[in-house]
């Protein structure tokens, strides 16, 4: 059951990880998208940022199953 834990808590570390990352890049195309004034490039940005914070979400509610 140990084992479990710790396998659930690294997969949720990595998911938080990754998610994070992906808001990181999305942060840099809509900053990109301001520089340049481009209206898709604002809103691709704009949904990768909230796509991040799902997974960061997702992840953190993962890392409070109960075994």
């Amino acid at each position: 059951m140990n084992l479990m834990t710790q396998v659930l808590n690294l997969i949720s570390k990595f998911a938080i990880i990754g998610g994070s990352l992906w808001m990181l890049w999305g942060a840099i195309v809509l900053a990109g998208g301001l520089k340049d004034k481009n209206g898709p490039q604002l809103q691709a940005g704009i949904w990768q940022i909230v796509g991040g914070g799902m997974i960061v979400a997702a992840a953190a509610l993962f890392k409070t199953i109960a075994l």
